[in-house]
């Protein structure tokens, strides 16, 4: 796990990441959960605002490494799709790439839907795995590990369906924002290195 820990660290503090993530806690309100908070960076800086942060994430090691980190904030091992959370309890969701190993996503969604006060607001965000693109002298290796990678996974791809998952649990006013960030410095060279690898 300190492999990856590593790896989500030096990219929540890339400067892209860090502007992203504060553009996901627009509009949250003041009881917010965020799931698959992972060692949970989001819930330490909601809670320095005063937010109510609940972070969530089905790894009992995560969870106690961002107990740890952020004790301001209130952390639960649960699955995505079965929150410790009441009807209409939270007035703010985030899910910020974790749908894709989510074997049920839609599942995720509605209970988002659930949990959430009339009115609240969910945040989904995660990349697509098979749109990285990287500059290579192979192109074709690139591409077969960048699908190979992608294939791996339960959902590469429910980045695409954000906007229809939203829709389809009774969200309104969905809109979709489309973000690229491009590395071209050594930083980048772990997540290369990931891409080979078992970790999500």
């Amino acid at each position: 796990m300190s492999t990856l820990l590593t790896l989500l660290d030096a990219l929540d503090d890339r400067p892209q990441a860090v502007h992203l993530r504060e553009r996901t806690y627009e509009g949250l309100g003041d009881v917010v959960v965020d799931v698959g908070c992972g060692s949970g960076r989001a819930v330490g800086e909601l809670a320095a605002r005063g937010v109510r942060a609940i972070g969530v994430d089905a790894d009992p090691a995560m969870v106690s490494v961002a107990a740890g980190r952020w004790p301001a904030g209130e952390f639960h091992v649960a699955d995505a799709t079965a929150l410790p959370l009441g009807d209409g309890s939270v007035t703010g969701y985030r899910a910020d790439k974790v749908l894709h190993v989510v074997p049920e996503p839609a599942l995720a969604v509605a209970e988002a839907r659930r949990v959430l006060a009339p009115g609240g607001r969910a945040v989904l965000t995660g990349q697509d795995w098979d749109t990285i693109v990287i500059d290579s002298g192979d192109p074709a290796r690139t591409r077969s590990i960048v699908h190979a990678r992608a294939d791996g996974m339960p959902h590469p791809r429910i980045a695409r369906r954000y906007r229809n998952l939203l829709l389809d649990n009774g969200f309104t006013d969905v809109t979709v924002e489309v973000r690229t960030l491009v590395w071209t410095d050594a930083a980048a060279l772990p997540v290369l290195a990931n891409l080979g690898g078992d970790g999500a």
